[in-house]
Formats: structure tokens, C-alpha cells, sequence
């Protein structure tokens, strides 16, 4: 008699709709909605990721940067030099500089590196290869701050250092970045350390202080030559460190080894034919002043810079996360997709910037993956709705059979959609087992309750 209560306590309980009801997917029209189910081929996905989507964009804000500026300023000219002519002497008197060994050449700001590295190309460039070569060499000037900017390495220091440890210092940056460190290092441009070469020259210039030793024969060659007309009460003088040297011009013609006076970046030559050392001092003292106004101007400048590069870093950094803070409170609009069923949380998931995301990404991120022990990875779909109005918000269910874990592949290349639902079927023991958890206490009472009748 109590198996018989059992029973139909049971049959009434199911026939009431009291029993479990689990969601499935039904091929053709149900509740006035026609879906259309699709297996998930190689094919197949081709064919569902034609479906037109143009992924929303960060702001301009997220890709802007906070360098730049006006730029540096300039000191400005000052006017010429203004020398007198005194009167001839008896003599002049020779005073040679001191040797210097400067060691080998250290590099600079304002200098210009090239950085080559090895390019792969096709068959007609490895037959030129010079020209692969030159394509692949970048030029870099060494900034203010003794720095250079490499793309995906960021700001290398090297003011300061020789080849040899400016080479040291990019191979480990390329190292720490994950990229290949193959490549060599030279000096295209030597604009840090000058000589400068003035007075009675045909053609007064600056001459850079390049990795050879820079002479003093050779400086007066390439301004051209000295001019003077008489010889005698002519000399050369030198200008380093703030002590002026003084070479006759008669002297260092007869002697081979003035001529051969090394120079080092500072220097300043000058050709003078007045005899007194305050027409040379006038002329090093003016090009003195001109270089300290220059240097004030530069780091006034280069303190302006810094502060509008703050400024700009705060501006972009507050504008960034204000729309984080719009994001969050659900200000901006975002596309979702949708997970349900079997899935390890039932959520919504926001749809990246700027790139597409799979089926798996949103599975396994989102989702947080399958439930081997109630999930039904047989059983997996993407729901997506027609934008046909004509089609009366027609269902395709996009089907995956991921019994075969291959398949999982096919989770990778499948491209979401706005509003897609992504539902996971239970298991079959899992459908019964929350039947009868659901069952079984309304049976207890029911038959407990006859038992008492």
C-alpha cells in the first residue's frame, strides 16, 4: 500500500509540473520561435564568423602620449667679436699645451647612433646586400638626458659610455625585452665634443672630435688654411680648461710636432695676428659667455619641458580613469555576450576593445570552464538571434560536439557576436539526480502524511 501511495504521490507531483524542469535545445518552432540547430565544423565557422562586427575602440586618450612639448630654446646670436691691433712686439713667446690621452671616444648628447640589426628579406635583397644592410640600420640622436629611444625597449642611456659598454647596455635592454639581441652599434654623427677654429682662417668653423685623434694641422686645413699675411708676429693660440696656450706661427712650421699637437673636444684655436693675449682672451671669453648663455637657456628649457610633460602625463592619466570609472558604473556602452546553463559561473561577458573574442575565451575566462561532473560537453551552443526583422527573431544554435576534445580547436576560431548566449546542457544522470533531489523530500512528506491518515 505505501509503494502504491509512493507512486502515485509521484505521478501526481509530475503531472503538476512540481518535478525538475531542465532547458534544452529543440530544433524547429517551439514557443513561437524557430531555431535552426548548426554543427560546428571547420566550415561552418567560416561560414558563422561572416557575420558583420566591428569591435567598439579605446578612446584616443588610451593611445596618446604625454611626450612632445614646445620643444628646446635657443640663447639666441651674439655679436661678432671686436679685436684691436696693438703694437708689434719683439718676440712672442712659446707656450705648448700639455700631451693629453682622452682614452677612447666616450659618447655624447647630441651625438647620432646607428643601430643595425639583421633583416630577413627575399631573394633579391640577400643579392644586394648592401642595400638590406642600409635598410636595416635606424639612426637614434642621443637626447638631453644621455638617453635613446628604442621602439618596444624603451629609453636606453648610453651619454657617457664607450661603443664597447653602450653595446653591453643595449644588449642586456634587448635581452630583458625578449628580443633578439643581434645587432651592432656605431656613431654616424660626433656632435658632442667640437674644436672650434676662428681668427685669420679663410674659413672659420667647428671641427668634431671624432674616434681619431683630432690634430692641430689638421683643424687649420679644414678651415681652409691660415691667412696671415705677415708670418713673423703671427701665432697660434689654444684655449683649454681656462688657460690659454701660445704657439709663434714661424715655431710651428719648423717644428713637426706642433703641427701634430693633439686636440680635445672644448678646445677652442685661434689665429691671431695682434701681439697682445687680450685680443685672444676677448675672442675665448665671448665664445665662454655664448656657451653659458646657451647652457642656461637649455635647462630653462628643458625644465619648462618637463613640467608641460607632466602636466599632459596628468591630464591623460585622470581623462583614462575617468572613463574606468564610467566603465565600471556601467556608463559606457559594451557589448556582452551571455553564458548559461552548465557553465562554472552564469554571467555576462564583456566583449573586448579593439580585437575579436572566441567562443574559449569567453568559456574559459568568463565562464571559468565546463563542469566535468555536471556539464555536457556534447551539448555546447551558441544561441545567436537573426537582425532579419524578416525572419521574426529566427534562432541559429550554433552546435559543438566537444566529446572529441579536438574540437575544443574549433572553440578558438569561433568569433563571438553581440548579445550571442552561450549555454551549456546538463548531463543526463545530472538532470535525474536534481530530479529526484527534488522529488524525494515532497514523496517523504507525502507518504508520511498518508501513513498518518
Amino acid at each position: 500500500m505505501r509503494t502504491f501511495l509512493i507512486l502515485c504521490c509521484a505521478a501526481v507531483l509530475t503531472s503538476c509540473g512540481v518535478a525538475y524542469n531542465s532547458p534544452s535545445i529543440n530544433a524547429g518552432v517551439a514557443d513561437g520561435t524557430q531555431v535552426r540547430v548548426a554543427m560546428l565544423t571547420g566550415e561552418s565557422v567560416l561560414i558563422a564568423n561572416r557575420a558583420p562586427y566591428r569591435p567598439r575602440t579605446l578612446p584616443a586618450i588610451f593611445s596618446g602620449t604625454a611626450g612632445g612639448g614646445s620643444g628646446l630654446r635657443g640663447a639666441g646670436a651674439l655679436p661678432a667679436p671686436v679685436l684691436d691691433d696693438p703694437a708689434r712686439p719683439g718676440s712672442l713667446e712659446l707656450r705648448v699645451p700639455p700631451p693629453v690621452d682622452p682614452g677612447p671616444y666616450q659618447i655624447g648628447v647630441g651625438d647620432v647612433v646607428l643601430l643595425a640589426v639583421p633583416r630577413v628579406g627575399n631573394t633579391v635583397e640577400e643579392l644586394s646586400g648592401l642595400l638590406a644592410a642600409q635598410n636595416a640600420r635606424q639612426g637614434y640622436t642621443v637626447q638631453d638626458d644621455g638617453s635613446i629611444n628604442i621602439p618596444d625597449v624603451g629609453r636606453v642611456r648610453i651619454a657617457g659610455l664607450t661603443i664597447d659598454e653602450a653595446e653591453a647596455e643595449l644588449f642586456q635592454r634587448l635581452v630583458e625585452n625578449q628580443i633578439d639581441p643581434t645587432f651592432s652599434l656605431e656613431i654616424a654623427e660626433f656632435n658632442s665634443r667640437k674644436v672650434s677654429v676662428g681668427g685669420a682662417v679663410a674659413k672659420p668653423t667647428v671641427v668634431p672630435v671624432a674616434l681619431t685623434p683630432v690634430l692641430l694641422d689638421q683643424v687649420l686645413s679644414v678651415a681652409g688654411g691660415i691667412t696671415v699675411e705677415d708670418q713673423d708676429f703671427a701665432s697660434v693660440r689654444i684655449y683649454r680648461d681656462g688657460t690659454l696656450y701660445q704657439i709663434p706661427l714661424n715655431t710651428l712650421f719648423s717644428d713637426p710636432r706642433l703641427r701634430n699637437i693633439r686636440l680635445i673636444g672644448g678646445d677652442s684655436v685661434f689665429v691671431d695676428t695682434a701681439f697682445e693675449l687680450s685680443q685672444a682672451q676677448a675672442y675665448f671669453e665671448q665664445q665662454i659667455t655664448l656657451a653659458q648663455l646657451r647652457q642656461t637657456a637649455r635647462n630653462a628649457a628643458l625644465s619648462e619641458l618637463t613640467q608641460e610633460v607632466a602636466l599632459r602625463r596628468a591630464n591623460l592619466n585622470e581623462a583614462r580613469d575617468n572613463f574606468r570609472t564610467r566603465s565600471d558604473l556601467g556608463a559606457v556602452d559594451r557589448d556582452y555576450v551571455y553564458l548559461a546553463g552548465e557553465v562554472g559561473q552564469q554571467a555576462r561577458y564583456a566583449l573586448p576593445y579593439e580585437q575579436q573574442a572566441s567562443l574559449a575565451d569567453a568559456l574559459f575566462d568568463g565562464g571559468e570552464g565546463i563542469p566535468v561532473e555536471t556539464g555536457d560537453v556534447s551539448q555546447i551552443y551558441v544561441l545567436r538571434a537573426s537582425p532579419d526583422p524578416r525572419e521574426f527573431g529566427a534562432v541559429t544554435a550554433w552546435h559543438l560536439d566537444a566529446r572529441n576534445a579536438a574540437n575544443f580547436t574549433l572553440a578558438t576560431r569561433f568569433e563571438l557576436r553581440p548579445d550571442d548566449v552561450i549555454f551549456v546542457a546538463e548531463q543526463p544522470v545530472t538532470r535525474w539526480s536534481r530530479v529526484i533531489q527534488q522529488i524525494t523530500p515532497s514523496l517523504l512528506n507525502t507518504t508520511v502524511n498518508a501513513a498518518r491518515n
